[in-house]
């Protein structure tokens, strides 16, 4: 509580903006968006594909009607427009002009929705959080995934006794394909577990975002350490019991990574870092040969096939046999594929289920925006990774003091992004949904407040972080 005098003449004490009931129930709402976007597979499997929609929509309502009144006010400071990350906006807006070309026009204008209301709500949260405000809504939204998923892994394996179908639907009569359950109830088999999301891979690939979520906030000494080292074994649980390769690869990326950008934090002359960056370059050179000429043992290891599943004889090729049709424009924006359309139903399956995505971002891209979206993905990310790194491992530093800590919460972008990339060459989350709102939020943020600490935003906060703390 801020200390006061009861002094007539004095004005009476104000609560700091970061602790009134307004900000506070700004930064559940965002929590929930957040939610509903990373876990958005559950919402489906919910509500189903019209739920789904509509939900994110009305999520984009509520946001407009929530960021309007603020941007008409200039609270909390005027939208920084110049800060926009222009590549991934230019290829938002080739996504909608696509239409004009598109080869399934009712596609391209459903998912184009989907992807407006996933960065307008990226564009939102980073307008009115600061960086330490992002991390913790981040890391509250896994916790609920996380905690979620346990309970319903919990409740299949111990009350229902046997798989779900999506909406809650009664088992039909004999044999059914695995891959048709919400949730297969392997908790206690030993068998690869689902969540709430209802797939392995994307419950793996949260539960290694929520581990370094989780590991930054304890780096940073947030509050309640403890109770975030239960939630980093519970993320490591779900991450080992989901038995994703491509998650396995993200750890390892990632951890190279941290481990790399850490050692840069402690190179303090210009020779020491070059020597370090030849060093890195050159292992990882080496390192990309072996697991290239090592590839087949190295999938047969973590128990796949030489054709990641079947991604380049059945996936992969049908896609490049399409994109070879319109090279340079594509055929048309549908991220995801829409299963209903004529040009997507029954295209390509996969255990009776038609596919929704290409198993490969880049491939994903080339066939719906052609050379020039390849073109504008690879500038928006390549710029993302670009910042961040050096984001991560330059110390802080706006005026002539040379000597400021690093703050751990400068990690998060750079092992982020690096997750995002692995993760492009097996599967097309990252230009979709969440994976998009990561590179929109990610890329403004570092652009608008490339210092944690600095803004006028962070600025308020740290004022009343201070008064707080006056005896």
């Amino acid at each position: 509580m801020a200390p006061h005098t009861k002094h007539p003449v004095a004005a009476p004490p104000t609560a700091p903006e970061r602790e009134s009931t307004g900000h506070l129930l700004l930064r559940g709402y965002i929590i929930l968006v957040l939610f509903a976007t990373f876990a958005h597979s559950a919402v489906y499997n919910l509500l189903g594909a019209v739920g789904a929609a509509i939900t994110l929509v009305a999520f984009l309502l509520a946001t407009v009607a929530i960021g309007v009144p603020m941007l008409a006010r200039s609270r909390p400071q005027p939208f920084p427009w110049r800060r926009l990350p222009w590549a991934a906006t230019a290829y938002t807006v080739l996504a909608l002009v696509s239409v004009a070309w598109s080869q399934w026009r009712g596609a391209t204008l459903i998912t184009w929705v989907l992807l407006a209301a996933v960065t307008v709500n990226a564009l939102f949260i980073v307008h009115v959080l600061t960086w330490r405000e992002i991390v913790r809504a981040l890391a509250s939204a896994f916790k609920w995934i996380l905690g979620l998923s346990l309970a319903v892994e919990l409740w299949v394996a111990l009350v229902v006794r046997g798989p779900i179908l999506p909406n809650f639907f009664d088992r039909p009569e004999g044999e059914l394909d695995a891959q048709w359950y919400w949730v297969r109830g392997n908790l206690f088999d030993g068998d690869r577990v689902q969540g709430i999301v209802g797939n392995s891979n994307l419950l793996a690939i949260v539960s290694l975002f929520a581990i370094i979520t989780f590991g930054i906030l304890f780096a940073a000494r947030a509050r309640w350490r403890t109770t975030l080292g239960l939630w980093i074994l519970l993320a490591a649980f779900f991450l080992v019991r989901a038995g994703s390769a491509t998650a396995y690869a993200c750890t390892a990326a990632a951890a190279a990574v941290l481990v790399v950008a850490l050692l840069m934090r402690r190179t303090a002359t210009p020779r020491g870092r070059t020597r370090l960056y030849a060093l890195v370059l050159g292992g990882g050179a080496v390192l990309a040969a072996a697991v290239w000429l090592l590839q087949k043992p190295l999938l047969a290891l973590v128990g796949r096939s030489s054709d990641l599943t079947g991604r380049s004889d059945k996936i992969w090729a049908k896609v490049l046999e399409r994109a070879a049709e319109h090279p340079l424009f594509g055929n048309g924006f549908s991220s995801p594929w829409v299963p209903f359309d004529p040009a997507f139903a029954g295209w390509i399956e996969d255990h009776g289920i038609t596919v929704f995505h290409a198993h490969n971002m880049w491939l994903d891209v080339l066939m719906q925006l052609g050379v020039l979206g390849v073109i504008l993905i690879g500038l928006a990310y390549l710029s993302l990774l670009w910042r961040s790194w050096f984001f991560a491992v330059d110390r802080p530093r706006w005026d002539l003091h040379a000597a400021r800590p690093y703050s751990p919460l400068t990690l998060v972008p750079s092992l982020f992004t690096v997750v995002l990339l692995v993760q492009g060459f097996t599967e097309s989350t990252p230009i979709m949904l969440w994976g998009w709102m990561l590179l929109v939020m990610l890329s403004f943020k570092i652009k608008a407040v490339p210092l944690v600490g600095v803004g006028e935003r962070e600025r308020v906060i740290e004022r009343g972080e201070r008064a707080r703390r006056v005896p």
